[in-house]
């Protein structure tokens, strides 16, 4: 066989019935007629159109062999990927409860500004906490005939997505300049926290300015805690309202809440009313009791991150560590919450946990309103699982299984401890509550007590039952069996104290 494709297709044999497909497969899939091996087609009249098929293949690997090869460069697959503008800004931009709502309208010809109203307020959950919130809005839309005016005003169908977009964007939402500093309440490592004032909305609100790298972008606590915050829209959690992005900075508006647990515990010397702890501790469980629900581990649930308003409501904060859960189940740092209320098998390497990290939290954090300081108060590891072994005794097998086959335990050399009583430890506590600390501090990730039954246990029993069927953004303090009462050992009064908090604080964790 020569190298011409015309006699390279007179040698071919004619005594073959193969079909023609077989011949141009062969043809496009090599694009060397030099090894073409497949048969000749019978009928003579499809011969010249299938040799100038050839012959013009042939020119074309010619020309294209003449052409200058072009070189490509690969993609740098860096470790550290830079966030970009564009994808920082479809990430944290306005939420999809927001971006997606669609605003019926009850009449095609009309534009009802009160239906539009009312729709925004009840639909958009993104901004909706409680009944203020609906007034707000209320107040908000007032102000904003333009933002009214691009819901559709004279088109029969809902508002666009970019249209309702537009239309929060005129509101003010979005925008650093609807927002004042009055002054620094803290600042960390990755963010400033101020208090503030918008002019959308009364009252004050908090701005945590978290500082943007030029190489890695926004941190990821900061995004992750927005991706979350945005899906958890509860009266225990705190409420996420706004999110702004520039080059330089990424702002998150929150609510403002006078003081965190720890302070209001300072102010009242450490001596909390019962009834308060039963208060605090039943939101608590509650907002935990929604966040495990939607399988999400907060990881660094401390008095810190549990923020008390004027009113006596609690809310979680600071979901910078929080973590969805996995299936299947995935395996997690074990430097995760704050030493004092970290959980034994976790102080030990354990790197496969579950919402039970969170409870053993809980249950610190009920001693230390009960009784005035912190259970396991150690300074490092080994002295606060000393501490722990001391008051509830050295795990065995039975109350904590492969803890003897652990090279951490092994590498302690402690002596073996009973524990102590409870009821010597908390003097404050009656049997229930006795009994549910016990509960929230068990060796045992699973055999630890659930935030869903520990608000239906005997402790919380003085609570009316419907207390239990409130809904997510219901507040606990609407019903009338239920108030806060003024701590015995505070040392102002209770309206003094939420005036001066914030010029008390200490410390903010971010």
């Amino acid at each position: 066989m020569t190298n011409n494709p015309v006699s390279s297709q007179s040698t071919l044999p004619h005594n073959m019935n193969y079909p023609k497909p077989t011949l141009t497969t062969s043809i496009s899939l090599y694009n060397d007629v030099n090894h073409l091996t497949a048969p000749n087609v019978n009928n003579s009249t499809e011969r010249p159109v299938l040799q100038k098929t050839l012959s013009s293949r042939a020119e074309g690997e010619t020309n294209n062999e003449n052409q200058p090869i072009t070189k490509v460069k690969m993609r740098d697959h860096s470790s550290k990927k830079k966030k970009g503008l564009r994808e920082l800004k479809s990430r944290i931009s306005l939420p999809p409860e927001i971006k997606s709502t669609s605003i019926a309208h009850t009449n095609q010809q009309a534009f009802d500004t009160n239906n539009i109203r009312y729709k925004l307020a009840q639909r958009s959950s993104y901004y909706q906490t409680n009944s203020s919130s609906v007034q707000a809005f209320g107040d908000v839309l007032n102000q904003s005939n333009i933002s009214l005016a691009r819901l559709s005003p004279h088109s029969a169908g809902p508002a666009s997505r970019n249209e309702h977009r537009r239309s929060m964007l005129d509101l003010g939402f979005g925008k650093i300049e609807s927002y004042s500093r009055l002054e620094k309440l803290g600042e960390g490592t990755y963010a400033t926290v101020y208090k503030g004032t918008s002019n959308m909305v009364s009252g004050f609100v908090a701005l945590k300015e978290i500082r943007l790298e030029q190489e890695e972008g926004a941190p990821c606590t900061a995004l992750r805690e927005v991706s979350l915050l945005k899906g958890l829209k509860h009266n225990n959690i705190v409420c996420l309202y706004d999110i702004i992005f520039d080059q330089t900075t990424l702002t998150l508006v929150f609510e403002y809440v006078e003081k965190d647990l720890k302070q209001y515990m300072e102010d009242c010397s450490n001596i909390l009313s019962m009834k308060n702890v039963r208060l605090f501790l039943f939101q608590l469980l509650r907002g935990l009791e929604f966040c495990h629900g939607k399988k999400i581990l907060h990881r660094d649930l401390k008095p810190q991150n549990l923020l008390i308003n004027e009113r006596g409501e609690l809310k979680l904060a600071d979901f910078g560590l929080a973590r969805v859960k996995s299936f299947p189940t995935k395996t997690y740092s074990h430097e995760v919450v704050t030493l004092w209320y970290r959980p034994p098998d976790v102080l030990l390497g354990s790197t496969e946990y579950s919402t039970p990290i969170d409870i053993w939290a809980v249950g610190c954090i009920f001693y230390e309103m009960a009784c005035g300081r912190p259970l396991f108060a150690g300074t490092k590891v080994e002295e606060e699982l000393y501490l722990i072994f001391k008051y509830l005794g050295t795990p065995t097998e039975q109350s904590l299984p492969g803890v003897t086959s652990k090279t951490e335990f092994r590498a302690l050399k402690l002596p073996f401890y009973f524990g102590e009583s409870f009821t010597r430890l908390a003097p404050r506590l009656d049997t229930n509550g006795i009994d549910l600390l016990q509960n929230f501090l068990r060796y045992n990730p699973l055999s630890r007590i659930s935030a869903y039954d520990a608000l239906r246990h005997n402790f919380f029993a003085c609570y009316p039952p419907e207390i239990l069927n409130l809904g997510p953004l219901q507040s606990v303090l609407d019903l009338n069996e239920v108030t806060l009462t003024k701590d015995h050992g505070s040392k102002h009064n209770a309206t003094s104290l939420m005036k001066n908090a914030i010029s008390k604080r200490s410390s903010v964790h971010l």
